[in-house]
């Protein structure tokens, strides 16, 4: 339900781009669309080319409540009441709806027409550049392909804007650019909740997750501990993140201001709680000591979008630095299998 591209956007654009020139090839390439909530509807391709070959994993989707919101949304009373207060004649066109809870494809030059749920490219970034590409083996056979082919390949990809798996801070910022909800009005006047209860390993280890591509769709593979430590830690680091910038955007003492300052404070807590666990972890330290530094009020956007941004460049250095199996310390944080969000595909 983003809007456009803000001036918190192009923030964490600027950060991003900052840090790619400093650590180099540490650093996954994050496309330029991953700062807004929505996916540009002219490199979109839809769920049926991803579908040719990822077959097992469209199965898991068309099972989810991503997939469901297509036909489930524009007939849910609570969504017709909100779009009537926000002046919304049909959800499924032009509205802040789209950005969110589906996914749009330019047809020609100039219409726009929705096609799916949240679907595949809500998550890993319009396809067109990159679709064939990280799919052709280096116009080898699987078989034949070296290894540093390989790499080269998805290198390419990512600069063409695929968001791949091991892109956590980037995937965790498509997650709570909607979760969190970025548009202070849509709450404020049409009673939209402010956001759902989100956190990064429940959600993408629950209905939504499909592991299945390496072992040919035999088994939904479950995430190792050291990659739901890395999700656990850098979904809260967004999450403190993306609060701060929504309160600093907030223009009215009411809703949605109250709310995302819960939210920020909620995530303090847990980043200092992280924090506590590993105390060797000099950048967890320095976002709960950052995201301190920032009134959580009114009119102090300048000190809130600054805060968020120096939160944004630890998170990115975690990222760069850490792949979590030594950070068994939170494993008592990390959320268990029972607190999943719906029950994944075995």
């Amino acid at each position: 339900m983003a809007l456009g591209l803000t001036k918190s956007s192009l923030s964490t654009i600027t950060i991003i781009l900052r840090y790619l020139m400093l650590w180099g090839a540490m650093f996954i390439v994050v496309p330029l669309a991953l700062a807004r909530s929505d996916t540009d509807p002219t490199k979109v391709t839809g769920p049926n080319a991803c579908g040719e070959c990822h077959k097992e994993e469209t199965t898991v989707w068309r099972g989810t409540h991503h997939f469901k919101t297509f036909r489930e949304m524009p007939r849910n009373k609570e969504a017709s009441r909100i779009a009537k207060k926000m002046g919304i004649k049909r959800i499924k066109a032009k509205s802040l709806c789209l950005n969110c809870h589906f996914t749009t494809q330019k047809i020609g030059k100039k219409r726009k027409k929705t096609i799916a749920g949240i679907s595949c490219e809500s998550c890993h970034g319009g396809g067109k550049d990159w679709e064939k590409l990280h799919s052709e083996f280096s116009g080898k056979k699987k078989e034949t392909e070296s290894k540093a082919e390989a790499k080269s390949r998805w290198k390419k990809s990512e600069k063409l804007g695929m968001i791949r798996p091991s892109a956590t801070y980037a995937l965790a910022k498509n997650c709570y650019g909607c979760h969190v909800v970025p548009e202070e009005k849509l709450v404020n006047v049409g009673g939209h909740p402010a956001g759902s209860e989100f956190e990064l390993v429940s959600w993408s280890q629950g209905e939504v997750r499909h592991n299945l591509w390496y072992s040919k769709g035999k088994s939904n593979t479950k995430a190792s501990p050291g990659r739901k430590r890395m999700l656990y830690i850098i979904g809260i680091a967004v999450e403190l993140e993306t609060a701060l910038r929504a309160v600093g955007v907030a223009t009215e003492r009411k809703s949605y201001a109250v709310k995302m300052a819960r939210r920020a404070a909620a995530a303090r807590k847990k980043m200092a709680a992280i924090s506590r666990a590993l105390p060797n972890v000099p950048e967890l330290t320095a976002m709960v000591s950052i995201s301190k530094s920032a009134g959580l009020k009114l009119n102090n956007n300048k000190a809130l979008s600054a805060a968020a941004d120096k939160i944004a460049e630890q998170a990115l250095t975690v990222v760069a630095k850490y792949d979590g199996k030594t950070f068994s310390g939170i494993d008592g944080l990390v959320p268990a299998s029972k607190k999943y969000k719906g029950k994944p595909v075995k």
